[in-house]
């Protein structure tokens, strides 16, 4: 030790050896945080996360069954379905309507049934939770911008004009909404699966944290700022930091719902789930099909 340690201090102390290193105590200085080493979050190169993320023990849900509300426990969720445990007994093929939290509420069908265990499918297409009205407008601006071969003439002449409510209630428009989710320094896509103006129900293989304020992209003219309100396997609720309007989605370019679909593996039970509760069979309208119901309802 040189003398001006000695004399000024912080040096070694006496019964210390000076050609030994003695050992410095690893964690946190008294009266310090800055010595604290905080590891940064990193992309995943493997998704491990399986069993923590989609199994879901004790969380309660609702959903509406024929007219009523139940409460039912959601033990999976993931690749567009849900596996739930119920006091109820639905049949296969019913329909009924599952609320994962805020703006979470998704159209479900039964697939399978197990005890008191329920595989459900989502319906396929993003559902927009508005009006009749406003989701009339939204779908014909959005075949006028992105379907412009799907033309709209003068509405034939009719005696009797169907409800719209009852329409959208059986038969199911066709149109998937996609995006960007920019967040943690990651962009990774998104299937939108349910819209109201207050915020969205988002599928996305990325763990997003609960509080956290993701930036929604929906094609290159739609981006909402967003929180994360809730997180059930790669299913989460966004809350949009201001009242979004329904009509800025023609400003993007909707897919197509494909009849073809792969089950996640809780979902494969039995040989009586094969097909999709929502194939076209199942009364999903065809692009022209809508078109005519829209001016139909335009009409009236």
């Amino acid at each position: 030790m040189n003398i001006r340690s000695r004399i000024f201090g912080g040096g070694k102390s006496e019964d210390e050896s000076p050609v030994v290193a003695s050992k410095k105590p690893k964690g946190a200085k008294a009266d310090t945080l800055h010595s604290i080493a905080v590891a940064r979050e990193t992309t995943r190169k493997a998704d491990t996360r399986d069993e923590d993320r989609h199994r879901l023990p004790d969380e309660q849900v609702q959903v509406t069954y024929q007219g009523g509300e139940h409460e039912v426990q959601l033990v999976n969720l993931s690749g567009g379905g849900a596996m739930v445990a119920c006091d109820f007994v639905p049949k296969l093929w019913d329909r009924l309507q599952l609320h994962l939290g805020e703006n979470g509420t998704i159209d479900c069908a039964v697939r399978w049934i197990r005890g008191d265990r329920v595989g459900l499918e989502f319906a396929h297409e993003t559902r927009l939770d508005c009006s009749s009205d406003k989701q009339a407008a939204v779908l014909r601006e959005v075949i006028v911008r992105s379907f412009p071969d799907i033309g709209f003439g003068a509405p034939a002449e009719v005696t009797e004009t169907p409800d719209y409510d009852e329409q959208r209630g059986g038969r199911r428009h066709p149109l998937i909404w996609s995006g960007l989710i920019h967040h943690d320094f990651q962009s990774p896509a998104i299937r939108l699966r349910n819209i109201p103006s207050t915020g969205a129900m988002i599928e996305c293989s990325a763990l997003l944290r609960v509080g956290s304020e993701p930036m929604l992209e929906l094609g290159d003219h739609v981006q909402i700022s967003t929180k994360v309100a809730w997180v059930f396997g790669d299913t989460a609720g966004l809350r949009f930091h201001s009242e979004f309007d329904l009509s800025h989605l023609a400003r993007s370019r909707p897919d197509l719902a494909s009849v073809k679909w792969d089950c996640p593996e809780y979902l494969q039970r039995s040989d009586a789930a094969a097909g999709s509760p929502w194939d076209e069979q199942w009364d999903r309208m065809s692009l022209g099909e809508l078109r005519q119901s829209l001016e139909g309802f335009m009409k009236h």
